[in-house]
């Protein structure tokens, strides 16, 4: 029969408590609080946040590497515009976020990892009205990044087509926690034992991967990327277009699924692998089932980019 436990020691049995993950986990911060901790028992949630129980809430996920966080600006300007799409608004100025996504991470104490920045409609309730939540909730988390091996990107990764159909176009344009789907797609393809999932809209067009976007090399070496209208705008895909358009013609357009077994080149782009090629889709090979020249030229971009260009701390 369960008992009813004072707050000491029920502090003491939660504190005592099984804790996964705890070995990943560098610095935090909440907004409630207002102070950066480094003991991960402590990185607690309130229930009745609707960031729990409705997924009334976005996020941000970033990298840095020898201290040099990359993408901060252009994320946190993501992070703005998915916040005005759900009627939200931070709990303080995003001036003030910026400087403290640097002081966490500075407090990790570590030379390269991802930061994790969550805001939320807030506590007050278990019901679906937003009214109920007072202050919006703000989350900084710093945590253990691990790159793929390089013979990982010498190799190149399998794809295929996941069962799970890609987010309707207003959703998936806006980076919310509701990320069900995704979780989904990451399981199908764990279990059928590939790298990659890829996701189509209704139409058949190519969406995205589970946390990546997706582009293709075509046949005449042009860079076809597609529209960010059935899928997130990736930050890493939108700065790696910038820094290899000089180089090669880049064309954004719908993309259909024949047209990646016809690519010379079928490229994977996010925050953790900059670009990696996909070599297999389907089991079968992609042009001569090897990484191909634009995806080591974009990862070689997207690295050069962050030693000149993060933002140190």
């Amino acid at each position: 029969m369960l008992r009813i436990a004072d707050t000491d020691e029920y502090l003491k049995r939660m504190l005592d408590a099984r804790r996964p993950g705890a070995e990943k986990i560098y610095s935090f911060y909440e907004h409630r609080v207002g102070l950066i901790c480094r003991d991960p028992r402590l990185m607690l949630l309130p229930l009745d946040d609707h960031l729990v129980h409705r997924g009334d809430g976005v996020f941000e996920t970033m990298k840095w590497i020898d201290r040099k966080m990359y993408q901060l600006d252009p994320h946190l300007r993501r992070m703005k515009r998915s916040c005005t799409a759900i009627y939200m608004a931070p709990p303080c100025p995003w001036e003030e976020i910026r400087e403290m996504c640097l002081e966490v991470a500075k407090a990790a104490e570590h030379d390269e990892g991802y930061l994790r920045v969550l805001i939320g409609r807030g506590p007050g309730g278990f019901g679906i009205d937003p009214t109920e939540c007072p202050v919006p909730s703000l989350h900084i988390v710093a945590y253990r990044f691990k790159p793929k091996p390089e013979e990982t990107f010498e190799q190149g990764v399998t794809g295929f087509r996941t069962s799970i159909p890609a987010k309707e176009a207003h959703m998936a344009t806006i980076k919310s926690t509701d990320y069900l789907p995704n979780v989904l797609m990451r399981r199908e393809a764990l279990e059928k034992g590939y790298d990659q999932p890829v996701c189509f809209d209704r139409d058949s067009f190519l969406a995205e991967g589970a946390t990546e976007n997706i582009c293709i090399v075509d046949q005449t070496g042009t860079l076809i990327v597609p529209e960010f209208t059935n899928c997130l705008a990736g930050t890493t895909m939108v700065r790696a277009v910038e820094l290899i358009e000089p180089e090669i013609e880049v064309r954004f357009r719908k993309v259909r699924e024949d047209e990646l077994m016809d690519a010379k080149e079928v490229i994977v782009v996010g925050t953790s692998n900059d670009a990696i090629s996909m070599v297999r889709y389907n089991d079968k090979p992609i042009h001569n089932a090897k990484p191909g020249p634009v995806s080591k030229r974009m990862r070689q971009l997207l690295q050069q980019d962050l030693v000149e260009n993060g933002t140190p701390f």
